[in-house]
């Protein structure tokens, strides 16, 4: 190599070097715009905060004084309210001592209690006292309180627990002919909003009849309308049968006609209930009518396995007004409104096994709420009512005492 090959290698590199300085100058000159036009934009976003606090700052500044004025008014319409709740508490404390102080006379007529009853010339009636199989002996001192829990279906219908079977689970029977029972496995499922995704379904082989349906220990006991029956204009005009369905198999296991002829509803604002079937501490329990005495309901013990009747009943309780009844401890009450509804109340009670005299008896008022009771379901078990009003499932509390104790 000769002396002039450095110089050859040098200007080589100049040559080389040059277009990638060039390079660099339009990269950085490309970074310092892209630069400058973020600044620019960072600082729009700034004078947009910036402008976007002042007007909530004067935002806030306006609904200060506006909520301080609607604070003001709720007070205004608490303490209205508050005044308005005591007032009307004073005004049911009132009706319920004018009540105490007079009150409804008993369903017992004059010539009943000197013939022993409306029915004592009744075919087939037997009216002897009952001779109770537990030690139950209270009575009803008052409806103390209630709870609406929602309100699921139509205007008529039934919900209730089985008081032999789980305690959590609910039953509920929506329209007075239907075929398909809603079971809930807890009454939490039954209270949400979109409860019938909760419940099982369980459909009978025949619609059942009125809103008179039991669940007692496993089964469904109901009363079905045969071919023929009231209303059917056949044979069995005037008759009903009864089913008992077990519900874990689905399949009915006992029928039975009901042994009374001429059967009409037992309660004059419950058109479409022909028997309403009820439970308590003895066990089975039907009421009903027949046009041989329609002035009164009848009371009939009955066999849960066999579905036999054991013993009849007729009552001095009238059948005028009653809307709904149910038995504790063997004594039937009758619950009595008008129409249009108002204030329900106990006016008539019949003891079957005679201890409770109708001077011990206890003339209660439902509290507060005006409606009319579809049905009334008593648990033993929990000492409550389960009613249906107008769609309406309610929890009535009750407070019971001794039958022997004065009131």
């Amino acid at each position: 190599m000769g002396p002039s090959a450095p110089l050859l290698c040098f200007f080589f590199f100049l040559s080389w070097t040059g277009p990638l300085q060039g390079q660099q100058h339009h990269l950085v000159e490309y970074m310092e715009r892209r630069l400058a036009a973020l600044e620019e934009r960072l600082a729009q976003c700034q004078d947009q905060s910036s402008r976007h606090a002042a007007e909530l700052r004067d935002f806030k500044n306006k609904m200060l004084p506006l909520l301080e004025v609607a604070e003001k008014e709720r007070e205004a319409l608490r303490t209205e309210a508050d005044t308005i709740s005591g007032r009307v508490d004073r005004l049911e404390r009132e009706v319920d001592y004018l009540e105490t102080q007079n009150p409804a006379l008993p369903c017992v007529e004059l010539d009943e209690k000197a013939t022993g009853g409306p029915g004592a010339k009744g075919k087939g009636r037997r009216n002897e006292k009952y001779d109770m199989v537990t030690d139950c002996g209270y009575t009803i001192s008052q409806v103390r309180s209630m709870k609406i829990l929602k309100r699921f279906g139509g205007p008529s219908g039934l919900w209730t627990k089985d008081p032999l079977g789980p305690a959590e689970k609910i039953y509920v029977l929506d329209g007075t002919q239907n075929d398909t029972a809603f079971v809930f496995p807890r009454l939490r499922d039954f209270t949400l909003a979109m409860a019938a995704r909760k419940a099982s379904r369980v459909r009978v082989p025949f619609p059942w009849v009125g809103t008179g349906q039991l669940v007692y220990g496993g089964f469904l006991y109901y009363a079905r309308r045969p071919p023929g029956g009231p209303g059917g204009g056949g044979e069995l005009e005037n008759t009903l049968q009864l089913i008992k369905f077990h519900l874990a198999n689905r399949t009915v296991v006992d029928s039975s006609v009901f042994p009374a002829e001429k059967l009409i509803p037992p309660y004059g604002l419950t058109v479409d209930t022909y028997i309403d079937l009820a439970a308590d501490e003895e066990g089975l329990w039907a009421v009903y009518a027949t046009r041989d005495d329609d002035r009164h309901l009848c009371l009939a013990k009955l066999d849960p396995q066999t579905l036999d009747t054991e013993q009849q009943w007729d009552t001095p309780c009238p059948r005028e007004n009653a809307e709904a009844a149910f038995v504790i401890c063997g004594t039937l009450y009758v619950v009595y409104n008008t129409r249009p509804a108002s204030r329900a109340r106990i006016q008539c009670s019949f003891d079957a096994s005679g201890t409770l005299t109708p001077e011990r008896a206890a003339l209660s008022y439902f509290p507060r709420r005006y409606g009319a009771h579809a049905s009334l379901r008593y648990n033993p078990r929990e000492r409550q009512l389960y009613a249906w009003d107008d769609g309406y499932q309610i929890v009535y509390k009750l407070e019971m005492r001794k039958k022997e104790e004065e009131l």
